[in-house]
């Protein structure tokens, strides 16, 4: 399976950096958080760094212009990740907040999507067990900041 689209979950210090990072790899990114305000404030983060790229002359307009089409927030959970191929959270540090996302992740994705945890801290195999697919679930983490 290649991965096209990418689901990122939780806007905050290190979700708006990874949909960054996966954006601008050439992904299209679905970013999902559970207030509009978050959504807005990570949208924001993601326009404030690329356009420190764009000043050091590593991106141009065009480019920044193209990554940020590529971002699509949602506060939906099922509109995130019905469609994707790969599901990365990067919700607080809890892990009943954690594997009661999976459950959800689980019950609205596809079959073939891959759910990655960015957690330092949790076990996978823990979070894996509240879903029905464990054999694709996995660690997936980015150091601070992501892009």
């Amino acid at each position: 399976m290649k991965v096209q689209k990418v689901a990122v979950l939780g806007a905050g210090l290190m979700g708006h950096g990874i949909v960054q990072v996966a954006a601008q790899s050439g992904y299209e990114v679905k970013l999902r958080d559970t207030d509009q305000r978050f959504l807005d404030n990570g949208m924001q983060m993601i326009r404030d760094s690329l356009q420190k790229f764009q000043s050091k002359g590593q991106l141009t307009e065009t480019q920044v212009k193209e990554i940020l089409n590529r971002i699509h927030p949602t506060i939906d959970l099922k509109d995130a990740v019905s469609d994707v191929d790969l599901v990365i959270e990067a919700i607080p540090e809890n892990v009943e907040l954690k594997k009661a996302m999976f459950k959800d992740v689980d019950m609205h994705a596809s079959p073939h999507t891959i759910i990655a945890s960015n957690t330092s801290s949790i076990s996978i195999t823990e979070l894996g067990s509240a879903t029905n697919r464990p054999e694709k679930v996995c660690g997936m983490h980015f150091f601070n900041p992501p892009q």
